[in-house]
């Protein structure tokens, strides 16, 4: 994983990725677990040379989530994640409950898990930047700037 990192930011000085909270008709939050790294973490992933966000967001949805985007989406913010890869940044999109469908069953090389957990009280493996989201939008606390 290490080799990937350090490839990846010489190939890209500046990365962005996009991730989404999707909400499902009895408020509960779509939280993917990849094969290849430990905790729960919102759906989403990097955006490739000539994609739009949008476009991007779409594409992660279905390959990680098993959701395909029906409707609109919102935008509620662009953070830093320079803990984890310098110069990185992730736009969190929110995509309500009848703005989705689910298409396929998303479990594979890549997710081993999909939970759908309350946002209020999220797993104990949800990642500390999946609850600070949590916190921000479900209890009203100050939008940080850092993921």
């Amino acid at each position: 994983m290490q080799l990937f990192r350090i490839w990846f930011r010489l190939s890209r000085p500046m990365t962005l990725g996009v991730r989404a909270v999707v909400e499902n008709a009895d408020g509960q939050v779509l939280l993917v677990r990849h094969t290849y790294t430990k905790g729960l973490f919102l759906p989403g992933g990097g955006v490739e040379r000539g994609e739009t966000l949008i476009y991007s967001l779409h594409r992660e949805l279905e390959e990680e989530g098993g959701v395909r985007v029906t409707g609109e989406v919102s935008l509620l913010g662009i953070y830093s994640n320079h803990k984890i890869m310098r110069n990185d940044h992730v736009a969190l999109y929110k995509v309500e409950a009848d703005a989705w469908s689910s298409f396929r069953d998303p479990i594979g090389a890549e997710i081993s898990e999909v939970v759908w957990c309350d946002p209020r009280s999220p797993p104990d493996e949800a990642t500390p930047g999946t609850k600070r989201r949590f916190k921000e939008l479900y209890f009203g606390i100050e939008q940080g700037q850092h993921w």
